[in-house]
């Protein structure tokens, strides 16, 4: 082999491993992809989720607000709707790794996973048709024909009233048409979604009657054995309301704040 040849080959790997180089210093300086986190809602609960008519995009308090602590933690979200009692099988079931779908935290649900701290105060109500005159309160209702969603606490606490009839619908929107439609007397549901019903145009048809029933608190869930993640979320959450986000959030959707 002539001393040329070897010169050449030779010249030949060097160039090819500053190419190598090369191309590994521009594959090392692109940023590394956000996580993805999967979000599991109940999107028919306006104002915290529902489906805009225009765009067809996922929005509400809920939204908005999940979107800012993914931010927080440096990550991403996908929104996956499904039937409110489908959201704590599919958190043990790996399908998603957050539920925040105005979910009240009780004992019973803490069994199963694991809360955030609090991030908004609700409590339930009574709606029943404009002309009723008959039910003002809880005690009125022993008898009556109620529409309540299913797995709710309005349906736990539906389901406690003497001699009711107790209907369950997978949404609130299908509990509020049935009231319409005159097949239950009243409806018993989170104090803020039947507010915004009354807002969107329901105010025509029916109306609050009663005193508010309990105080409730509404958690983002995660997985029972997801620990890191639930502490991540507190995190994030204590610097969305540090920073002023979760006021800004709040006023958008209620017009007042916190």
């Amino acid at each position: 082999m002539s001393k040329k040849l070897v010169a050449l080959i030779v010249l030949g790997i060097f160039v090819l491993s500053l190419g190598l180089a090369g191309c590994g210093s521009q594959q090392a300086a692109q940023p590394a992809k956000p996580k993805v986190l999967k979000v599991g809602t109940d999107a028919a609960f306006a104002p915290f989720e529902f489906q805009d008519e225009k765009t067809k995009e996922y929005v509400g308090f809920d939204i908005d607000l999940i979107k800012a602590i993914a931010k927080q933690m440096g990550a991403e979200v996908q929104i996956q709707s499904m039937g409110f009692d489908g959201l704590i099988p599919a958190l043990e079931a790996g399908q998603i790794d957050i539920a925040i779908a105005g979910m009240t935290i009780t004992e019973e649900r803490a069994k199963k996973v694991n809360f955030s701290k609090p991030y908004y105060k609700s409590g339930l109500t009574i709606l029943v048709k404009a002309d009723n005159n008959t039910i003002k309160s809880f005690k009125d209702l022993e008898g009556k024909k109620i529409a309540v969603q299913i797995g709710t606490t309005g349906a736990m606490e539906a389901k406690k009233i003497k001699d009711a009839v107790i209907r369950e619908f997978n949404n609130a929107p299908e509990a509020f048409m049935e009231l319409k439609a005159g097949g239950v007397d009243a409806v018993i549901n989170d104090k803020p979604v039947n507010d915004y019903y009354l807002s969107q145009g329901g105010a025509k048809d029916a109306k609050t009657v009663g005193d508010l029933l309990k105080s409730e608190d509404y958690g983002i869930a995660t997985a029972k054995k997801n620990t890191e993640l639930a502490q991540k979320i507190d995190k994030a959450l204590d610097e969305v309301i540090k920073s002023g986000e979760y006021e800004k959030i709040y006023v958008k959707w209620f017009g007042k704040k916190p």
